[in-house]
């Protein structure tokens, strides 16, 4: 989610807003809404609103806060705000307002006493004792894990957030029943020497707080925009004529993904047009069985029984025919209709040959006539023509070693033991060979 202003330098910094991470755009943070009215004149100053929203672990969680201080905040601040026992340091994700909005759309009440404030800008201490504290976040995450795997509690350990002052530790766990973790409390407060704070969370709230990629190439909607989950079931895949593949239609959490509720109710909309109880039409082949909508074309697909054929047919079809079913009048077929695909066939070019006919038995043809006649010329000048007289000075074909003189065979004696003669006859001078004989003579 990061926008084009936090492209990375050579140095490794952000350009563009010079924030180091913090976005002032929201980029780089999860949830976030954006501030349309925040170019918009106000009249009265004084009565602005006065609360903030402030997100914490990279948008992971977000609170309002009441401003009590005389700064003015601007998105991408980072504030230390009330927390228990001492302070907590988030960034402000929402001023100005639109926040009023978000109030209203939330059911709370502006005036809330119960809003915690702002207590000052975050200054550097405030910022490096933060670090530390989220630099122990891992290694309490990898412990928590071992001692609630000691005690044998059917939970699983999802996320731990610690206080910016380190006075508070938050445990996100997932669990299918009640736990009974009062001594897994005790354990925890013993180890990490903070106040622990146990908080539930289910499935789809996990994968938010990981992330991902989904299989649409995008980041995951509960991580990015969506903040309230909705109940999705294998109905909405039905109305959409899509498989009921669990493993297609499952997310990153395990359930039934939140898009199938995105497109349902233009769906919905859609099959308001086509004809109810027509699941089945009496035709004189048998009755038809209705097995999918197509709300694009305006379709309905029906099958014959013993046969694996599927029919199309127009919405004023299946309502003729119904209406003759309730006259009880059976038609002789069902008439579909020619459902094109919508792809223009492809025209293949006409061959054109561009280099003539070539005929590579030909080009081998010649390459053999062209090895033979060298090597004919490597015999003749070689070694005369003639095959070393004890096997050991040249090769089968009558020629000699590649310096004019025979070589020996492998494993054979070395030169000048035993084989002098074929050497002798190799350091001879070649004679030329004799004239061919003349074919037309007579006998």
């Amino acid at each position: 989610m990061g926008c084009s202003n936090c492209g990375t330098s050579n140095g490794g910094k952000p350009t563009g807003c010079k924030s180091n991470g913090g976005c002032s755009t929201g980029g780089c943070n999860r949830l976030n809404v954006f501030d349309w009215l925040n170019n918009l004149p106000l009249n009265d100053i004084d009565g602005g609103c006065r609360i903030i929203e402030v997100s914490f672990n990279r948008g992971s969680r977000k609170e309002f806060y009441r401003n009590a201080t005389t700064h003015i905040f601007e998105k991408g601040d980072c504030v230390s705000v009330e927390g228990v026992s001492g302070f907590d340091v988030g960034e402000v994700t929402m001023t100005g307002e639109v926040v009023r909005l978000q109030l209203k759309k939330k059911g709370v009440e502006e005036k809330n006493p119960d809003f915690k404030k702002v207590l000052r800008r975050a200054n550097d201490r405030d910022l490096e004792v933060m670090q530390q504290n989220k630099a122990r976040e891992k290694e309490a995450l990898v412990r928590s894990r071992a001692i609630a795997r000691k005690l044998k509690l059917d939970m699983k350990m999802s996320e731990v957030e610690i206080q910016a002052d380190g006075r508070k530790a938050t445990f996100f766990y997932i669990a299918d029943d009640r736990v009974d973790f009062r001594e897994l409390i005790k354990l925890y407060a013993g180890e990490f020497r903070l106040k622990v704070e146990m908080r539930q969370i289910g499935a789809r709230q996990e994968a938010a707080k990981v992330g991902g990629v989904g299989s649409c190439g995008r980041e995951l909607c509960c991580s990015t925009w969506l903040s309230d989950f909705k109940s999705v079931n294998t109905t909405a895949a039905r109305y959409q004529n899509l498989s009921i593949n669990q493993s297609k239609l499952s997310g990153q959490c395990g359930r039934l993904k939140c898009c199938l509720n995105y497109e349902l109710d233009t769906y919905l909309d859609a099959l308001q047009n086509f004809p109810d109880n027509a699941e089945t039409l009496q035709v004189v082949k048998g009755t038809a069985s209705l097995i999918k909508k197509d709300i694009f074309k305006n379709l309905m697909w029906y099958v014959l029984p013993d046969s694996n054929k599927q029919y199309p047919l127009t919405i004023e079809r299946v309502r003729k025919i119904r209406q003759m079913n309730l006259q009880n009048q059976v038609p002789d077929g069902l008439d579909p209709v020619e459902v094109s695909t919508g792809k223009p066939k492809e025209v293949e070019s006409p061959y054109v040959d561009l280099v003539g006919q070539i005929s590579l038995k030909t080009l081998e043809k010649a390459d053999r006539k062209k090895k033979h006649g060298h090597h004919k010329h490597q015999a003749q000048h070689g070694n005369g023509g003639r095959r070393p007289e004890n096997g050991g000075g040249g090769n089968r074909d009558g020629r000699g070693g590649r310096d004019g003189r025979g070589g020996n065979p492998p494993g054979g004696n070395p030169p000048g033991q035993g084989n002098s003669g074929g050497n002798r006859e190799a350091r001879k001078a070649p004679t030329p060979p004799p004239p061919p004989p003349d074919r037309n003579k007579k006998n």
